[in-house]
């Protein structure tokens, strides 16, 4: 698929993906937290996400550092690696200038993990994205918790496919506002930072 005109590479570029799932009926569920995020970081940085490329919705922008693509995969959560994997190779993007925001249902419910690198964690739409990539694993990611549902230990599907209940929420504007501030941090070179101050920071538990 032709997307234009390939432009030079730009080291300091980064690439910002949300996973999720695309249409009404998914996008108050869990599994939509990062399209949810990357929402609010295209309000606070007047992108419009509004072209169709890369099999995702996309937009772009320019900060102080630097040249800064967002993306939201329209190919559902566990097909993502076909979106990520096409805007990477068109704009010959490091992949460590790739950062994904992603639900780990492994966190309690509004607890944030950062991480520069790493494994998937079982979490697909990640899986996805590392065979896309030639099974690379180090690139910066975001993991907001969405919680089990209580005395159940194996992986629950429909959990994440549920909307967050009406307490969560209300919780949600805080916890969003948190993650897109982790996020202007490690865009501005400082994950350490936003490691130290988002990393096992306890919210309120519904």
């Amino acid at each position: 698929m032709i997307f234009g005109r390939r432009p030079e590479p730009e080291p300091d570029a980064w690439l910002v993906v949300g996973l999720g799932n695309p249409g009404k009926e998914y996008e108050r569920n869990r599994h939509n937290i990062g399209f949810r995020v990357v929402d609010e970081l295209a309000r606070r940085w007047e992108v419009k996400l509004d072209q169709r490329k890369f099999r995702g919705r996309f937009g772009s922008a320019r900060r102080s550092s630097g040249p800064l693509y967002v993306l939201k995969p329209q190919t559902f959560v566990n097909e993502s690696g076909r979106s990520v994997g096409a805007a990477i190779r068109f704009y010959r993007l490091p992949v460590d200038r790739l950062l994904a925001i992603c639900d780990d249902i492994d966190l309690p419910f509004a607890r944030i993990r950062i991480r520069p690198e790493g494994s998937s964690g079982g979490h697909n739409g990640l899986k996805s994205i590392m065979a896309a990539l030639a099974n690379r694993q180090d690139f910066p990611r975001i993991r907001i918790g969405v919680g089990r549902p209580p005395h159940v230990r194996e992986v629950v599907v429909g959990h994440v496919l549920e909307d967050f209940s009406r307490d969560q929420e209300k919780e949600l504007p805080a916890l969003v506002d948190d993650v897109c501030d982790a996020v202007e941090l490690i865009l501005d070179g400082s994950i350490e930072r936003a490691m130290d101050t988002y990393n096992g920071v306890k919210r309120p538990v519904r």
